[in-house]
């Protein structure tokens, strides 16, 4: 434990960092930290606003010595600098771009091991630690082994909670095959860049999986000693507002529609809704979700709900992105701190998880 006490630092404050250093800021004392703080590379005139909205709700500041100056001239002044913010960190949570995280382990998070409990990268960053789903692996979490945390992908999450519903459900594995094809939105509204004129189809790069998606979900049930076979494909459509994912989950048993709703509304990071587009579910998250997020893994929309020849599961849902890796991020820093008694303290983000949309 560090000497600063319970302390929580965010490196990046992008799509998942910025809601996450609320969060944390809005519930530390429930989750059990003592601090918040953040990491901003860049000073940049247009994000001035939430930095300073981020340090308004208690989250301090870090950043490197030749950033410290423009950070001052926007009329900010830091509150540490890198080296200092890590020196008193319990927990660090990376949320840079994709393949920022593994850079950061080889050249800063590697020498600070001896003092920091862990370490937690988000999405892409495949290779920087066990592999971690809020709900679906926890029992795989070793103390004093694992340091090192990926949170899986929003998708990836999605895919996952699926698999758990439907085809592992209580101590059983009655997967035959599961095939995903994730209809993903070009890019966040918060973001400028990458988006798309109109829906643009993905390669299958991997010769098992298909995207990585399929092998994220494979390799996270791996840590449960489960060898799945999954299959997923991947395009962007030209909207901003969520992810959509079809599915087809094909079972070794007969299984009913009425046992496939019942399984899905009995899954708490599971929520159901009779809507049919992603702006109505993403308008629900803003009105509703904490700084907009829903925090559930994934939002299956029930009339799309179907037992194909009594053996296959057939449907769509939609993916909370952002929202799913939160919490799996919020859960893991909490796991390093308290091992034993985290899952009572992140029970207090439970209204953010939704029983319908």
């Amino acid at each position: 434990m560090s000497q600063h006490g319970r302390v929580v630092h965010v490196v990046g404050t992008g799509t998942i960092g910025e809601p996450l250093i609320a969060l944390l800021c809005d519930f530390k004392e429930k989750l059990g930290f003592d601090d918040v703080t953040f990491h901003k590379r860049t000073p940049r005139i247009e994000d001035r606003a939430k930095v300073r909205n981020m340090v308004r709700r208690g989250a301090r500041l870090a950043c490197e010595v030749k950033a410290k100056k423009g950070f001052e001239e926007m009329g900010i002044t830091p509150a540490y600098e890198t080296h200092e913010a890590l020196e008193r960190a319990s927990v660090v949570i990376d949320c840079t771009p994709s393949g920022v995280g593994i850079d950061n382990k080889q050249n800063y998070y590697e020498g600070y091991k001896n003092k920091v409990l862990g370490f937690i990268a988000q999405g892409s960053e495949f290779g920087f630690g066990k592999m971690y789903a809020r709900g679906i692996n926890d029992k795989a979490l070793q103390p004093g082994k694992d340091q090192f945390i990926h949170v899986v992908s929003c998708n990836t999450h999605n895919l996952a909670v699926l698999i758990q519903t439907i085809s592992l459900w209580g101590s059983n594995n009655d997967q035959e095959e599961a095939r995903f094809l994730c209809i993903r939105r070009a890019n966040d509204i918060s973001q400028d860049g990458k988006f798309v004129p109109a829906p643009t189809v993905g390669n299958h790069d991997d010769e098992k999986f298909g995207t990585h998606h399929a092998r994220d979900a494979y390799h996270l049930f791996k840590t449960l000693n489960l060898d799945l076979n999954v299959f997923s494909s991947a395009m962007k459509v030209n909207s901003q507002y969520m992810h959509a994912i079809w599915f087809s989950i094909r079972l070794n048993r007969d299984i009913t529609l009425a046992e496939v709703k019942a399984r899905f509304h009995e899954n708490p990071r599971v929520a159901v809704t009779e809507k049919h587009s992603a702006n109505t579910v993403f308008s629900f998250g803003r009105d509703y979700g904490h700084y907009g997020r829903i925090l559930s893994q994934t939002v299956v929309v029930q009339p799309t709900l179907h037992v194909r020849g009594g053996r296959e599961v057939v449907g769509f849902c939609f993916t909370p992105q952002d929202g799913n890796s939160i919490l799996s991020s919020v859960s893991a820093a909490a796991w390093f701190l308290d091992p034993v008694g985290y899952e009572k303290r992140i029970e207090c983000l439970n209204p953010y998880l939704f029983d319908e949309v």
